[in-house]
């Protein structure tokens, strides 16, 4: 017989994602989706850095588009290169939380990958732009991926491992009674 958990089905109550798990220690082995988003997330990170290469290539003729001059341009330049570069840094830091078994960098991981689903679908629908491969494509399928991976149920457990904060919370959670 199986150790793992059973699967959730698709239409869960919310008391029963509120009821505590058996603990599994940090100390035991990762668990594989885990692994699957931490490499996941590392390659997520790794795309602000191409993304900036791309964003260079074209940068000479997005300045003429907009009619920069070279003081502002410098400053737009800086701007959105330093921005991504920090977005590619604090991938890596929810990345190395991760490995560490971090359950707070694997919340936050999941509602970054969540509000940039959510971004390139607001920007595909009420844009023209249109869904590429070497834009959005990548990056989407990388965030939904990462989502899948740091929701399971494996993950969740392993991350939580033995908090005692946890515990309590899901034991002080109030039960629905029948009124009567």
């Amino acid at each position: 017989m199986s150790t793992e958990p059973r699967k959730r089905i698709a239409i869960e109550s919310a008391t029963d994602l509120l009821t505590a798990e058996p603990p599994r220690a940090q100390t035991g082995r990762r668990p594989g989706a885990l692994t699957g988003g931490i490499v996941l997330v590392f390659l997520r990170a790794l795309g602000g850095p191409l993304w900036i290469l791309g964003f260079l290539t074209e940068w000479p003729g997005l300045r003429d588009d907009f009619d920069l001059d070279s003081e502002s341009a410098a400053v737009v330049l800086g701007i959105v290169i330093g921005g991504v570069a920090l977005w590619a840094l604090v991938l890596l830091c929810f990345a190395f939380g991760l490995v560490h078994g971090s359950n707070t960098a694997r919340m936050l991981t999941q509602f970054w990958a969540a509000i940039s689903i959510t971004a390139a679908a607001i920007t595909y629908f009420s844009t023209s732009e249109s869904i590429t491969v070497r834009a959005t494509l990548l990056t989407l399928a990388l965030d939904i991926l990462i989502l899948l991976a740091l929701s399971s149920r494996n993950a969740r457990s392993w991350t939580r491992g033995r908090s005692r904060r946890w515990i309590a919370f899901s034991s002080a959670a109030p039960r629905r009674t029948p009124h009567h």
